[in-house]
């Protein structure tokens, strides 16, 4: 008999729950203040997984993520989502001040760009420390490894968005770097595009790491993300954040092999 082929799946962390989701679906659970969980799924209204264009996969596939958001709060209100939190506002705000005084400055335009990129990420990368959402993230991270590999996963996931950080960091870079040398008039539409073609560049190249994980350049690339993953955004979860987590997942693959069998 053939082995079943798994669901790929992917994750968001929240600071009382878990979002998992698969090609047509998603699940979210939450924990609420009196102790009991509260699921809710649905199909997804955006399917990045009908774009082909390589220039758009990309930017289709985090359109994907987000357009997700408002259903989750709209199905579960209670759910907290991790940019909610003052913190994760107030370290946006201040990147934001920190990344125009970086475009301002005399430093060569590679190295600006170098270090705006980096700066670019620190607001998930501080959102993430805190303690509920890091444990969250490995309870994501656990219940979705082990469903994949049939036993018990660790904290980290070799597809974690994090391994996108080296990616990411690199197109923007130059993306940013090259769109400087375009005619002042023309500066704005050639940073969107520059931003674009980052975002489709990074996405491109992260499936490239994945189905290529012992080449020296993606193990080179994924190491920030490994490194973000086991210092930062993930921590060892209790067993009630992993019930949490485990319940997104059921519901998510109950949706996911209903649409398979219809």
């Amino acid at each position: 008999m053939a082995k079943k082929e798994k669901i790929r799946l992917g994750g968001m962390a929240m600071p009382n729950g878990v979002l998992v989701h698969g090609p047509s679906s998603w699940a979210c659970a939450i924990r609420n203040e009196d102790g009991k969980i509260e699921v809710a799924s649905a199909r997804k209204r955006f399917r990045a997984t009908r774009i082909e264009n390589p220039l758009l996969r990309g930017p289709a596939r985090l359109a994907e993520a987000i357009a997700l958001l408002p259903q989750v709060k709209a199905k579960l209100p209670a759910a907290r989502l991790p940019m909610e939190s003052p913190r994760a506002l107030a370290s946006m705000l201040g990147t934001a001040f920190f990344i125009k005084g970086l475009r301002e400055s005399s430093l060569r335009p590679l190295a600006r760009e170098l270090l705006s990129a980096v700066a670019s990420i620190m607001p998930a990368v501080l959102t993430l420390r805190s303690g509920e959402l890091a444990a969250y993230h490995g309870a994501e991270h656990i219940s979705i490894g082990s469903y994949e590999h049939g036993k018990r996963a660790t904290r980290e996931h070799e597809r974690c968005g994090g391994h996108l950080v080296g990616p990411l960091v690199a197109t923007s870079a130059v993306g940013n770097a090259l769109a400087t040398l375009a005619p002042e008039r023309m500066r704005r539409q050639a940073q969107a595009a520059a931003q674009l073609g980052a975002i489709a560049a990074a996405t491109e190249l992260f499936g490239w790491m994945t189905r290529h994980p012992s080449h020296p350049l993606a193990q080179a690339l994924a190491k920030p993300g490994h490194e973000l993953q086991h210092r930062f955004s993930t921590a060892e979860p209790t067993a009630d954040q992993l019930e949490v987590a485990e319940a997104a997942l059921k519901a998510c693959l109950e949706l996911e092999h209903a649409a398979a069998a219809a």
